[in-house]
């Protein structure tokens, strides 16, 4: 089984986190902010792995630590659930519709932490989530998972159509870069 548990402690932050790439559905997601719960909930299913997540931070001042703190330490857990990445198929791109909004996700487990984020937010705000967190929240997951990220918006004018688009696109393309489909590792160096 390729799963991780993963713990964080910050003066910002708490968060506990297990994930099971290999097991779907069994979702309990907390962070006090109900439209990331929401987001990251979409992300699993789509993604195709289970994701406990119970993350206690400071949201009196803003969402921005919680949201962050939270790519770091999922992009930690799908590295370590990676293992050596033997097998993998290593790439995987998903174009989601959502209503007026597409959105293409495209990325590599390259061990290579990058992100291209071209998807201008109309709305400051989606409930008490600030939406400039979706860009910060990807970017820590890039770079602790070592994924080569690129996430563009065709098209879309709701922000929440926008928004739910990329976290499914992202399930979507992840789900097929980790399954497994060789046994060595997919790269001309052996190593990733």
């Amino acid at each position: 089984m390729r799963k991780a548990v993963f713990e964080r402690t910050t003066k910002e932050t708490g968060i506990t986190l297990s994930l099971n790439l290999d097991e779907a559905g069994q979702n309990n997601i907390s962070t006090g902010i109900g439209f990331f719960d929401h987001m990251l909930e979409l992300l699993a299913f789509r993604g195709g792995f289970s994701l406990t997540l119970t993350c206690k931070g400071d949201l009196h001042i803003d969402t921005h630590h919680t949201v962050e703190d939270v790519g770091i330490c999922l992009g930690a857990a799908l590295k370590e659930a990676l293992g050596n990445k033997a097998g993998l198929a290593r790439y995987g791109s998903c174009a989601m519709p959502m209503d007026e909004a597409l959105v293409s996700c495209v990325l590599d487990i390259s061990n290579r932490g990058f992100l291209v984020f071209n998807a201008p937010l109309p709305a400051e705000f989606c409930g008490t989530f600030e939406t400039e967190g979706v860009e910060e929240f990807f970017r820590a997951f890039a770079a602790n998972a070592g994924l080569t990220l690129h996430i563009n918006l065709a098209y879309g004018i709701n922000t929440h159509h926008i928004i739910e688009a990329i976290f499914k696109g992202v399930g979507g393309a992840l789900k097929q870069a980790v399954a497994i489909t060789g046994a060595g590792v997919s790269s001309t160096k052996g190593v990733l």
